[in-house]
């Protein structure tokens, strides 16, 4: 029988040097694009697939992470003290109460693949989500549960999110080969001369746990650090991967042009912005 996809890693580990002075002491995570942090998008987006438990592979300095799915009191009793009851219910609803979020911490910054092995003892041998935050992706369905979908149509297996990007951009992703929708190569950055296609890999990926396996046995790729599309290229042979063409509107929030243009999207969609 297939299981299903109840937890999610988020990788937050990273200093976020591209945002400072602002990341100086606040997690990149915690960037606001109009009145939610990063990480609460990514969050939202997993508990609207089903997903009810969240692994934060952090480091030090990232407990606001944590704290901001918290509970408040003090800040829940002047709010209903002040009769600010719509305001409260925004409060409260950051964590549901059948959402649990769990932390674990990353001691060296080894790349990708080390930050979701680090989640090993916590997911254990069930399938799972890996969610990065810098990527959000607005979409009317969530990209991660376009991604279980797939999986339950395909009768299980490991699901990655793909786009086209242009073949000049190709060293700065993940890049795939495909067989239909089936994953039959995996490279990490390969210069453009040299890549299968222009189908690149965008931070979204249901995986089985078998990827924990690979990921011991991967050595050191691209930049010295331990690439998670080096352990799943390794696993595919065994393990049918498929990729998943979204359907979503993506912002690279890990730059600042890309935060700036989620910002104005999202408060144009909200009505803030004309």
């Amino acid at each position: 029988m297939m299981k299903p996809v109840k937890k999610a890693v988020f990788p937050v580990a990273g200093l976020g040097t591209r945002f400072l002075p602002a990341t100086k002491v606040m997690p990149k995570e915690m960037l606001p694009v109009v009145d939610k942090p990063l990480i609460q998008y990514a969050v939202e987006e997993a508990y609207r697939a089903g997903i009810t438990e969240m692994i934060f592979v952090t480091s030090a300095n990232k407990r606001m992470l944590e704290d901001h799915f918290d509970k408040s009191p003090e800040l829940e009793r002047e709010l209903e003290a002040k009769g600010k009851t719509a305001l409260l219910e925004i409060a409260r609803s950051v964590a549901p109460s059948d959402m649990t979020i769990v932390a674990v911490r990353q001691s060296q910054p080894l790349g990708l693949g080390h930050a979701v092995l680090c989640a090993k003892q916590v997911v254990g041998d069930e399938p799972f989500a890996v969610i990065l935050p810098d990527d959000l992706i607005d979409a009317e369905v969530g990209v991660t549960e376009q991604l279980i979908r797939m999986r339950e149509k395909n009768g299980g297996g490991s699901v990655i999110a793909v786009q086209e990007v242009p073949r000049e951009d190709t060293n700065k992703y993940g890049i795939v080969s495909l067989d239909k929708d089936v994953i039959v190569g995996m490279v990490e950055k390969p210069n453009p001369s040299e890549a299968p296609s222009n189908c690149a890999v965008v931070g979204r990926y249901v995986l089985e746990s078998s990827v924990f396996d690979a990921l011991e046995n991967t050595e050191r790729g691209a930049g010295g650090e331990i690439q998670l599309t080096d352990a799943i290229a390794f696993g595919l042979n065994q393990k049918q991967t498929y990729a998943c063409r979204y359907v979503g509107l993506r912002f690279d929030c890990g730059s600042k042009v890309g935060l700036v243009n989620a910002t104005v999207h999202y408060a144009k969609k909200q009505g803030i912005l004309a």
